[in-house]
């Protein structure tokens, strides 16, 4: 089933989500339904607060971008391989690397905005899978950017707040129709 995505202004988008218990009900329908939300709406990562469940969840399936890439930015955007479609529950980023890289990030809860984002180049994470088995990955490139969005999602942070004052400045009036819902995206927003 396809989920609504919280819009931006959104309290549930400002709210640090807590753990998902190993008994937690309906955990497998909610990433199901979580994958069909995300492909209905044409994106890579979903987080759970995103379609208003304030839990320590998200998906990311890259594989889809680095399909639609050249060969010479495949070999420098994915650096660690062909991308991954992966859901994680329960992530802890470990380790992040010194050295960062900027690029245009957007977000299903912002339709219609893009801006670019400092963050490091390179991440180690620990999490459960989709059978809550015990993980832990280092990533590199487009990838690790993917998970560093959706990561941020479960900490109550969004990409703009990553963004100059200037540069959340010029977005405002942008902002403030997704806010009001005066934005069709091309997928259910609430």
């Amino acid at each position: 089933m396809i989920l609504p995505v919280m819009a931006y202004g959104h309290t549930i988008l400002r709210t640090p989500c807590t753990e998902v218990p190993a008994d937690f009900p309906g955990l497998a329908e909610l990433v199901e339904n979580m994958w069909q939300t995300l492909a209905g709406a044409r994106g890579v990562g979903l987080a759970a607060p995103q379609v208003n469940q304030p839990l320590r969840l998200f998906i990311v399936e890259s594989r889809s971008t680095f399909n639609q890439l050249g060969p010479e930015e495949r070999a420098r955007l994915f650096p660690d391989g062909a991308g991954i479609r992966e859901t994680f529950i329960n992530p802890r980023i470990t380790a992040v690397s010194a050295e960062d890289w900027e690029d245009e990030e957007g977000c299903l809860s912002i339709p219609g905005l893009w801006a670019p984002v400092r963050r490091p180049w390179s991440i180690t994470i620990e999490y459960q899978d989709a059978d809550l088995r015990p993980r832990r990955r280092t990533c590199a490139g487009l990838t690790a950017r993917m998970i560093q969005h959706e990561y941020d999602h479960l900490e109550g942070r969004l990409y703009l707040d990553l963004l100059s004052p200037l540069q959340r400045k010029l977005l405002a009036g942008k902002l403030e129709k997704v806010r009001k819902g005066r934005y069709r995206a091309g997928y259910p927003i609430k």
